[in-house]
């Protein structure tokens, strides 16, 4: 709940600190002496528009700071603490209007954009008047009341999650379908070239085998004439060969007994020599027995070594890289086989997910409408007792236009009120009186208090054109919903300030130079004289008193 109100240079108010309790807190006043102001300096705190004009004239800012009690209000913690601007200590929501029109926004001294201070605001105070800061009036509010009332929030959450993640999965599959045409393409050309890779069936070290068998069968005739006459030349030339040769030089070195070292490494060397000659030949030899120059094994080898060659063009690169490429393609086809079975996987959860945000959203929607004619009758029935007799009250759910799963569930909420008797039902918004307005807000928060999440309610003269005996009900309504919470009503009405559990008189003071708007909280004593100077005048008499102390007495019995 709100505990303290601490108002700088705002408007007509120098200085304001103001402690509040919970219960029924009645603010009155004279006329123009600033009630409405204390609300507005509390509504920029919660996030209201604000310009230059608000700052005190000779003052060059406006500082406005709102401390509440957060024990229950577990909404508002959580809130915090998702933004790391939790503290052990009240919740202080602070702003800052400057002179030339610059505002700042605070929470728990931290800084924080407009939109935050609206955002929490809406979890811990709710203002009733004329102005904007009004969440009745909006469909959001609507749709919560009820679901409390129905207690179907968990529901509501789990369709709200529902859809949520069915808005997610069907993102995922539209963006692997978005590439559907240009992804099939690409699969069918890797699904040709693979083929064509597959069919070649490049073997390892197969490209250089066959160049060099190719080259050898290209110079057979070179190659093996070059072959014997090497072979000529070393060991069957009758006129001289190489192998006669080291064989006549080893055996003339050989018939020298006790060699010289250098000799006998000579003799060694020739040797070798001999060893490796005869290796050589036999090579040869072997060679020329099983060389194949079969002209149909040239032209099959031609063949093969144009395709390998050919399809290395076709995809511009070597021939030895065939077998990287053929890789690479490979795992690409992978990666889109497997964004097409995610395709699949996808509108298998799609469809899951649907199922079930139609099961909880069709069980929300059950809880709805049995609530939705409970809570239309009761408040219908606050209304009359309110100072409209005859008027109606209804909840309208439509059915949502888009077929898509919608976090709010299966219908759009809209309270619709009809506040005078032959009136047209028409949306709580539309409602041209505000005092009106107020007072179908006081009807609502009466039946919905036990569940609502806000701890605070506000209502800024809700008791605008009634009198008497509905004056004395509105009181006793706004003492009610103080027991169970906070409730800060400004009122003219001696009927609505005698409910109070306490009260505040806005008073102006005037001084030499200026004048000032100051806030008292009356002891018992000053509270009676207050109610009977609003039953009768500024001139107390002896029958205004002790009507206010009957009045006050009454309320508290």
């Amino acid at each position: 709940m709100l505990v303290h109100l601490s108002v700088h240079n705002y408007a007509i108010v120098e200085h304001l600190d103001l402690e509040l309790d919970a219960g029924m807190s009645v603010i009155s006043g004279e006329t123009g002496a600033g009630k409405s102001i204390m609300l507005d300096a509390l509504g920029l705190t919660l996030g209201d528009r604000a310009d230059s004009g608000v700052v005190r004239p000779g003052a060059d800012k406006a500082d406005i700071l709102a401390s509440f009690d957060l024990h229950d209000i577990p909404e508002a913690r959580a809130w915090l603490a998702e933004r790391d601007l939790d503290n052990d200590g009240p919740c202080i929501l602070r702003r800052v209007i400057t002179a030339e029109g610059r505002s700042r926004g605070y929470i728990n001294g931290s800084p924080c954009p407009q939109g935050d201070l609206k955002a929490l605001g809406e979890l811990l105070i709710d203002i009733h008047s004329q102005h904007e800061h009004q969440s009745l009036l909006k469909p959001d509010t609507h749709r919560r009341l009820l679901d409390e009332y129905a207690g179907s929030q968990e529901l509501a959450r789990q369709v709200q999650l529902a859809a949520q993640r069915w808005k997610q999965t069907k993102s995922e599959l539209e963006r692997v379908s978005s590439i559907g045409d240009e992804q099939r393409a690409r699969h069918q050309l890797l699904s040709y070239q693979l083929e064509e890779l597959d069919n070649l069936a490049l073997g390892e070290n197969e490209l250089d085998n066959l160049e060099q068998e190719h080259k050898n069968l290209t110079n057979a005739e070179s190659l093996l004439s070059a072959c014997r006459l090497v072979i000529e030349q070393c060991s069957e030339n009758d006129a001289g060969n190489v192998l006669s040769a080291l064989t006549s030089s080893l055996n003339r070195l050989g018939a020298f007994q006790g060699q010289p070292g250098a000799l006998s490494e000579a003799t060694n060397l020739l040797a070798s020599a001999q060893i490796q000659v005869e290796e050589a030949v036999g090579e040869l030899n072997r060679f020329l027995d099983h060389f194949d120059a079969d002209p149909e094994r040239l032209r099959q080898m031609e063949e093969r070594l144009d395709a390998i060659y050919t399809l290395a063009r076709k995809h511009r690169i070597q021939p030895t890289e065939l077998g990287a490429m053929q890789q690479q393609l490979f795992e690409e086809l992978e990666s889109l086989n497997a964004d097409d079975q995610a395709a699949e996987r996808l509108n298998d959860e799609l469809a899951a997910f649907e199922r079930h945000y139609q099961e909880k959203a069709a069980e929300l929607s059950t809880l709805r409408n049995n609530a939705a004619s409970q809570l239309a009758t009761a408040v219908e029935q606050e209304m009359q007792t309110l100072g409209m007799p005859g008027g109606r009250f209804n909840i309208k759910l439509s059915a949502n236009s888009n077929s898509e799963p919608h976090p709010n569930g299966l219908e759009q909420l809209e309270f619709l009120v009809s506040a005078n008797p032959g009136q047209p039902l028409k949306a709580l918004a539309k409602v041209a009186s505000g005092g009106e307005l107020s007072r179908i807000s006081l009807a609502i928060q009466v039946i919905t208090a036990q569940t609502s999440r806000v701890p605070t309610l506000v209502f800024d003269e809700v008791d605008v054109g009634i009198g008497g005996p509905t004056a004395e009900v509105v009181g006793q309504l706004l003492r009610r919903l103080g027991e169970r919470g906070q409730v800060l009503t400004v009122t003219h009405l001696p009927q609505v300030a005698a409910q109070g559990h306490q009260h505040l008189f806005v008073h102006k003071v005037r001084e030499s130079d200026a004048t000032r708007t100051a806030v008292s909280k009356l002891s018992p004593a000053q509270r009676v004289e207050e109610i009977a100077r609003m039953l009768g005048g500024v001139d107390l008499t002896e029958e205004s008193l002790a009507h206010a102390r009957q009045m006050v007495g009454s309320a508290q019995a």
